[in-house]
């Protein structure tokens, strides 16, 4: 019960009220009818949608006591008058600061998304009901009205009712109902946030179940304790099928010493708000599970009571998360390094040169690249993706010096990524570079990693060839050609070369013979007649899409005028039979001017319909424009570098 009241007094003052309000009347009902007293936690179900599950965790003691004593009775009596009083505190404050700083994270954070490209749309996670209302009323004052949807528990609202009803109506008899009111009521609702509504309010029945892939800002307004249910909430949004950074927004209240370690905790050593997804699964599969870390947080809350206390505590804390997580994360990497290939690496984002961090498959490519390009100008640090740059280089670039890190979350140097001006330098500049045919021996046999890829290539050798193509047609596409083979005429596979050019290698004296260059050539040819025709392909598909929504956007825009028009041809037919069975002159006038002004109408729809019809081909002849000048497609190639290879 310490839990919940502490969950809920940090949710909201309207959440607590109820709250206090629901146990000040329990208490009361039971000494009215000289009840036992029993187990409370039942009238916080209300309040706080967790409390079953939460109860099944805790192992709460449900055995009832025994009958009340005049002891007992006065006790609660006193207990009563303090509820009614904290709760009367609570209801005099209308106004919480919390939910006016909502309104300016909301605003941030459409901004952020906004910049990211990601659409309008956010999820706010309360785990109060009554804060879920309250922020209903907070959002509709504040222009939001419409643009809001509601998901709990159980959905009883009479919105959620409605897009229910809508819902089945729109599929009916369609395979999307699937007949489980609960299953259909939480997809009606999903699919409403998705085509309609701009946020959604959630409790944490939202937190587990649904996709909002469309969905990139996430708002817990609670935070909860539990950083399994955290990491549920952020996966909502941030899964397969997301196209842009998931923006997060926790709310934090600076001024509770015990608040502030809360977060730091979820944050940095659970890697909950760090951006590498992936991260916190890793971290979080390492601890016992999310009620023994709420456990522990209760129990601060409960004994300590000045920040010296807090802090000493929360370091045993986290001394003990340290060795928890370190050594189940060291054994794990250790185990994958043992028995997994260079393919699976990748794919589980384990980096051999430094296990603490993990750079993308372009992240590393530019570091790689960055140190042969700016040997001459910068002093790199061993061990880690950090350089010093001692001068700017030349070509007329004015690059500040000074300390650069590659990744995310740098503190003390320069941020170094694909986008910024030296790394677009060093690229520009490597592109420019001669690379003259040559012969090279790559050394597999030292290489630290496994690779199934490499492993049929070692002790042979053979040639490759990797060309530039541009396609510029209505917009501009680029293409890597790989083409090789070995001296015993078998082809190899593009991904295959991709991996034999990340071993260390040195140049022998061997050249591609008369043979070879011609094999490749044609292997090269082939290859571009393919993306040629892949491409043109796509532009097929992309143009039969777009006819297609072009020609049902016109059945229904003619569709509608149509029926506009036989409606207005139906009211005139009637006003006319009116007019002819009026009795008096004043009436028949009456009846003829307003039929006159639908007549009037009805041409102004005709119009309408015959512009609407010449701006339907125009958008046609459009699209066909647009086909043509994407099939008129500029080729252009480069050849990048021919080599000898042979793997040792």
């Amino acid at each position: 019960m310490t839990l919940v009241m502490r969950k809920l007094l940090a949710s909201s003052t309207f959440a607590i009220a109820g709250a206090l309000d629901s146990l000040a009347g329990k208490l009361q009902r039971q000494l009215n009818d000289n009840q036992r007293l029993v187990h409370r936690m039942d009238e916080l179900g209300s309040d706080f949608e967790l409390l079953d599950e939460l109860e099944d965790d805790w192992s709460v003691d449900q055995a009832e006591q025994e009958a009340l004593t005049p002891e007992d009775i006065s006790a609660i009596e006193r207990e009563i008058d303090d509820l009614e009083v904290f709760r009367d505190l609570a209801v005099s404050i209308c106004e919480n600061a919390k939910g006016e700083a909502l309104l300016e994270a909301l605003e941030a954070g459409f901004a952020k998304a906004k910049e990211l490209g990601a659409s309008d749309k956010a999820i706010i996670f309360t785990e109060s009901r009554r804060t879920q209302d309250y922020l209903v009323r907070l959002l509709s004052d504040n222009g939001y009205a419409d643009q809001l949807v509601l998901f709990n528990g159980s959905n009883s609202d009479e919105q959620s009712r409605q897009l229910y009803k809508d819902w089945q109506q729109a599929h009916m008899g369609t395979d999307k109902i699937t007949g489980s009111r609960t299953a259909d009521m939480r997809a009606a609702l999903v699919d409403h946030f998705k085509n309609d509504a701009r946020i959604m309010i959630a409790t944490e029945a939202a937190a587990e179940g649904i996709n909002l892939q469309f969905c990139s800002l996430v708002v817990n307004y609670d935070l909860p304790w539990n950083p399994q249910r955290i990491e549920q909430r952020i996966g909502r949004c941030h899964r397969y099928g997301q196209k842009h950074d998931v923006v997060v927004i926790n709310f934090l209240n600076k001024a509770n010493a015990a608040d502030q370690r809360v977060f730091e905790l979820l944050s940095e050593k659970f890697s909950l708000f760090s951006g590498v997804f992936g991260a916190s699964d890793e971290v979080l599969g390492t601890i016992e599970g999310g009620i023994d870390f709420e456990k522990r947080i209760v129990d601060i809350y409960q004994n300590c009571r000045t920040p010296a206390a807090i802090e000493a505590e929360f370091k045993q804390l986290r001394t003990e998360l340290d060795s928890q997580i370190s050594t189940a994360m060291q054994r794990t990497r250790q185990q994958l390094l043992e028995n997994f290939d260079a393919e699976v690496h990748d794919k589980l984002r384990v980096n051999l040169k430094e296990s603490q961090h993990y750079l993308d498959r372009y992240s590393a490519l530019l570091w790689e690249l960055t140190r042969y390009g700016l040997q001459q100008y910068a002093r790199f640090t061993p061990n880690s993706y950090q350089f010093t740059l001692q001068q700017s280089p030349r070509g007329g670039l004015n690059i500040e010096t000074g300390t650069y890190q590659l990744g995310k979350n740098v503190e003390e140097a320069h941020t170094y990524r694909l986008g910024h001006p030296l790394a677009q330098h060093v690229i520009e500049h490597c592109k420019r570079l001669e690379t003259p045919p040559a012969s090279l021996v790559f050394d597999y046999s030292n290489h630290p990693q496994n690779s199934v890829a490499l492993e049929p290539l070692a002790g042979k050798s053979g040639s490759l060839l990797c060309r530039h193509l541009t396609i510029a047609g209505a917009e501009q596409e680029d293409f890597l050609l790989l083409a090789g083979f070995t001296d015993q005429g078998d082809n190899v596979s593009a991904d295959t070369f991709v991996r034999l050019l990340n071993l260390p290698a040195e140049e022998s004296g061997q050249s591609i013979g008369a043979g070879a260059q011609e094999q490749l050539n044609q292997a090269l040819e082939q290859l571009k007649g393919n993306t040629l025709q892949e491409v043109e392909q796509r532009y097929g598909e992309w143009f039969e899409q777009e006819m297609e929504k072009l020609d049902r956007w016109a059945d229904d825009k003619r569709r509608g005028l149509k029926d506009q028009l036989k409606k207005l041809d139906d009211e005139l037919k009637e006003l006319k039979k009116q007019g002819r069975q009026a009795s008096s002159m004043p009436a028949k006038l009456k009846l003829q001017r307003q039929a006159r002004q639908l007549e009037s109408k009805r041409d102004s729809a005709w119009r309408e319909y015959d512009s609407e019809s010449r701006g339907i081909e125009q958008r046609k002849d459009h699209l066909l424009d647009q086909v043509e000048e994407r099939l008129q497609m500029a080729v252009e190639e480069t050849e990048l570098f021919r080599i000898r290879w042979k793997v040792k």
